[in-house]
C-alpha cells in the first residue's frame, strides 16, 4: 500500500471514530485539554512578552527562556484544568445519569485545587484575574435574583473610586501586598516618574542609558 493510500485510510478510520457518539464525553475531554493548552500559549506568550522586556533584567537568551517557561506553564496548566474539569463531569453525570449544577461546582474545584493550588506567579495571576470576574458577577446574580436591589444608578464610578484609591494605598505604603508583576507595574508608572537627570531620562528613557 502506498503511503498516500494508507494516510488515506488512517484519516477516514480517525474521522470516523470522531463521529461515533458513544466516545464524544471522552472525546470531548481530549479536544478540552487542546484548546486549554492552545488558549493558554496564546494568552500567556505576548503577556510575558511585553512584561519580560519592559520590566526584566538579564541577557536575551534568559529573557526569551523566561518567556518561554511562562508560556508553557500557562499553557499546560490550563490544559491540566480543561482535562480534569471536564473528565470529573463526566465521571459524575454517567453515575447519577443526569448532569447537574453540583457536577460544575466539585469538578471545578477539585481541578483548581489539583492544577492551580500551588503559589506561583502564573497560578497567583489566574486565580486573582478570576477573583475580579467572581465578584462582579456574583454582584448581577444577586441584582438578578433580587438578593439586594436594583441600584438606582450606576455603581461604577463608586467601583472605580474604591478600587484606585485602595490599589494606591496599598502601593505608596504596604507594596509587599501586591503582586510583583503590579509592583513593578506602578513603579515604572509612579516612582520612576520622580527621577530625572536631563532630557534624555525624562523624554526618551526611563532611566539614564548605562555603557
Amino acid at each position: 500500500m502506498a503511503a498516500s493510500d494508507l494516510f488515506k485510510t488512517l484519516l477516514y478510520t480517525v474521522n470516523n471514530l470522531l463521529q461515533q457518539h458513544k466516545y464524544k464525553s471522552a472525546l470531548a475531554v481530549l479536544k478540552g485539554f487542546r484548546n486549554g493548552a492552545v488558549y493558554g500559549a496564546k494568552i500567556r506568550a505576548p503577556h510575558a512578552l511585553v512584561m519580560t522586556f519592559l520590566f526584566r533584567s538579564g541577557s536575551l537568551r534568559e529573557k526569551l527562556w523566561a518567556i518561554a517557561q511562562a508560556t508553557f506553564t500557562h499553557s499546560r496548566n490550563l490544559a491540566c484544568f480543561v482535562f480534569t474539569y471536564k473528565g470529573l463531569q463526566a465521571v459524575q453525570q454517567h453515575f447519577q445519569g443526569k448532569h447537574l449544577q453540583s457536577h460544575s461546582f466539585l469538578a471545578a474545584c477539585l481541578g483548581g485545587w489539583l492544577v492551580f493550588g500551588e503559589n506561583n506567579n502564573i497560578n497567583s495571576q489566574i486565580n486573582m484575574y478570576l477573583l475580579s470576574r467572581i465578584l462582579f458577577a456574583l454582584s448581577r446574580l444577586a441584582v438578578e435574583k433580587g438578593f439586594i436591589p436594583q441600584p438606582k444608578t450606576d455603581p461604577f464610578p463608586l467601583f472605580a473610586t474604591l478600587v484606585w484609591g485602595v490599589v494606591l494605598w496599598l502601593f505608596e505604603y504596604h507594596p509587599h501586598t501586591l503582586q510583583p508583576s503590579l509592583q513593578s507595574s506602578m513603579n515604572y508608572l509612579y516612582h520612576d516618574s520622580n527621577t530625572w537627570h536631563d532630557i534624555s531620562d525624562f523624554l526618551i528613557y526611563n532611566k539614564p542609558k548605562t555603557n
